[in-house]
């Protein structure tokens, strides 16, 4: 027999979730079969998978000793310097601003400088993240972006509030947008555009019809134009829906693919517009809870953006 204490990241989920991340080596189905056997107990007293963990709350775990032997803790972090953009910090979240071509999370690269394990260093050179003293929580990020695509991504400190803005992800009260160069001029400066798409994970690229079809999930994407110069538009995108590569591939899909976008745009036009990378940002976050924000309520309201966006930047400042 062993105890653990659960601590406060580990508090709010359910028992067979905790059994998941705390014996990676263990089935699923001996879990529940522990748990049905009262191999599991909770202050000393039987319980049953649906459980919600309490800070303090002791286990025992009546179990083999051989499910116990989990694999090294991932050391990622411990490897490499963390060179962050901060945009905004408290003692729950990290906003940091990602630069493009860095990677959030370890993807078929196996690179380790990933934009999660900089802020992991961070928070552990910071005393803020003591791997040692979780059980199974470690901060981590509640969105993601594109290796080529720059901007603002969460990052929360907590489990608590990993929860909360992963829901308020879900829910639509945290919204995005994104600054980013289109090829050509818009028929009108604003506007919503609906279509459908389906991921090819194999050729990791994604298609647009339009018209529902099987495999395809809506996409809402609202556009604002800023400017327009020498055939490229600046454009504003409130991306209602969050689909794989769904900017580029709808941009694409309505005739202006970003400038930069090798996947989905012209290789002929981006060569002669000089990037490599396609133009988009994400910018700017708002936060517009409509429900309760719990520990992360004081946010409501606010607008928090990336300073400056160097292609915007550099097509104001073009001698048309």
């Amino acid at each position: 027999m062993r105890t653990v204490t659960i601590t406060a990241n580990d508090a709010g989920q359910r028992l067979d979730r905790f059994m998941a991340k705390f014996f990676p080596a263990m089935p699923q189905s001996l879990i529940y079969k522990s748990i049905r056997k009262k191999c599991v107990r909770a202050n000393g007293k039987h319980i049953k998978e649906s459980y919600q963990l309490r800070d303090g709350d002791v286990l025992s775990f009546y179990i083999r000793d051989e499910f116990f032997s989990t694999p090294e803790p991932e050391q990622a972090f411990r490897s490499v310097t963390p060179k962050l953009d901060i945009v905004y910090e408290d003692e729950n979240l990290m906003l940091v601003n990602k630069p493009a071509g860095l990677v959030v999370h370890e993807d078929e690269s196996k690179t380790h400088n990933t934009l999660i394990a900089q802020i992991q260093s961070y928070l552990y050179r910071k005393g803020e993240y003591v791997p040692e003293q979780e059980n199974t929580f470690a901060p981590a990020l509640c969105n993601r972006i594109d290796r080529n695509t720059e901007g603002i991504v969460l990052a929360a400190k907590n489990a608590q509030t990993l929860r909360i803005l992963n829901q308020k992800i879900k829910d639509r009260e945290i919204h995005k947008y994104y600054l980013c160069l289109a090829f050509g001029k818009f028929s009108k400066p604003a506007g919503e555009e609906r279509a459908y798409l389906r991921k090819d994970e194999s050729k990791k690229q994604v298609s647009i019809s339009d018209t529902p079809r099987a495999g395809y999930k809506t996409i809402v994407t609202r556009y604002r134009v800023l400017g327009y110069r020498a055939g490229i538009s600046l454009v504003e995108i409130d991306l209602v829906t969050g689909r794989t590569h769904q900017i580029r591939a709808h941009m694409a899909h309505i005739g202006h693919p970003l400038v930069g976008d090798g996947k989905y745009g012209k290789n002929a036009e981006n060569k002669r517009a000089g990037r490599t990378r396609q133009a988009l940002c994400a910018y700017r976050l708002a936060f517009d809870f409509t429900t309760d924000g719990g520990i992360l309520s004081y946010l409501n309201g606010r607008e928090i953006q990336v300073p400056q966006v160097s292609f915007a930047e550099a097509f104001w400042n073009q001698k048309t």
